[in-house]
């Protein structure tokens, strides 16, 4: 079961990676690119996918992902973080930071 601090943790140990508080959420970015972000005191957060990748976890998992209001026809999803794993969580993270950070820090960094 994975938890808000969690998440912060994770997202913050990607290279490049620092926190902003935005829309009275907090929010993971590379530079001026936000790949997750939620509010600690709902349980949940939304991060960024793919489209395709978005419909495969919503089919899998419906209890745990939906689609992200507002942002979800770009592919966002939202995330129950007690139903994941922390190392669940860390997958989910690492694709949405490698969606939004230059290829060429992402090869620097082993991606």
């Amino acid at each position: 079961m994975a938890t808000f601090d969690e998440l912060t943790a994770l997202a913050l140990a990607l290279p490049g990676t620092h926190q902003e508080e935005t829309w009275e959420q907090v929010t993971f970015r590379v530079g001026r690119k936000i790949f997750a972000m939620g509010r600690p005191e709902t349980g949940e957060a939304t991060v960024k996918a793919a489209p395709a990748e978005q419909a495969e976890l919503v089919a899998a998992a419906p209890g745990v992902f939906s689609v992200a209001p507002y942002t979800g026809r770009f592919g966002w999803v939202r995330v129950r973080l007690a139903g994941l794993e922390a190392a669940e969580l860390g997958e989910l993270l690492t694709d949405a930071w490698r969606s939004v950070t230059p290829k060429r820090v992402v090869r620097e960094h082993g991606g």
